[in-house]
């Protein structure tokens, strides 16, 4: 009974947030069994463009270092926010969501080439929280008691946990500032005066991802309310 419960709420989670939470767990878990090592995981542009070790490019992004308290809070906001972004503002633009996805991984393959970051995955996920939280300005956010703000703040306030946990910011900032480009290009430019939409999706990826059929015992969680992490709940200001 158990596991057939934990079977449909897996199976609950949307397509894209599930297969990269997974990808992600279970390139961890290899790796915690000795299967691969972190070695043949790591983003190289030497190893991929004069080896041919394309799978790279994929796998630096899968890979959040060994279990633990790290791994641990990365996987809950990339699992949390990355749902609440494809039921959210993402629902039923599967294909768009996934081309955000290659775009960021894009943009953050581009700035490895210039800079030593050997896995990005934490850059990532930092773009998936930037971008919720510009999509919901008005969530109040509540960090572990201490803090109180307003979802547009999130992204800083990991960045300055970061930091005193004694990490690198470069990440953050890339994950943040990548967010800010895509944000930027989707949502602000296009409704300015004699703006364009610069970022089209491919056709491929519309036929391939977008389905027209909606389950009708889908049961998303609700974008507006950000847990996760002994957090406490997000409210909307005026609710």
């Amino acid at each position: 009974m158990a596991y057939q419960s934990l079977r449909l709420e897996y199976l609950q989670i949307p397509p894209v947030s599930r297969a990269y939470t997974t990808a992600c767990v279970l390139t961890t878990a290899a790796v915690q069994l000795e299967l691969i090592t972190p070695f043949q995981l790591y983003f190289n542009p030497e190893l991929i463009f004069k080896h041919f070790q394309i799978w790279r490019l994929i796998t630096n992004f899968l890979f959040f270092g060994p279990v633990g308290f790290n791994f641990l809070f990365n996987m809950i906001f990339l699992y949390r926010y990355c749902r609440m972004l494809e039921e959210g503002s993402f629902r039923g633009r599967t294909a768009d969501f996934v081309f955000m996805f290659l775009f960021g991984g894009f943009l953050m393959t581009l700035f490895g080439l210039f800079v030593s970051l050997v896995f990005l995955g934490q850059a990532f996920t930092i773009m998936l929280v930037y971008v919720w939280s510009r999509r919901n300005p008005y969530v109040r956010m509540n960090f572990f008691g201490l803090l109180n703000f307003q979802a547009p703040f999130l992204p800083w306030v990991l960045m300055g946990f970061s930091l005193l946990l004694g990490n690198s910011i470069i990440v953050d900032l890339l994950g943040i500032a990548v967010g800010h480009i895509y944000f930027f290009l989707e949502d602000v430019f296009p409704n300015q005066p004699g703006g364009i939409r610069i970022l089209k999706t491919p056709s491929i990826l519309k036929a391939v991802f977008d389905t027209p059929e909606d389950d009708p015992d889908y049961n998303p969680l609700p974008e507006e309310r950000p847990g996760g992490f002994a957090w406490g709940e997000g409210q909307r200001l005026g609710g």
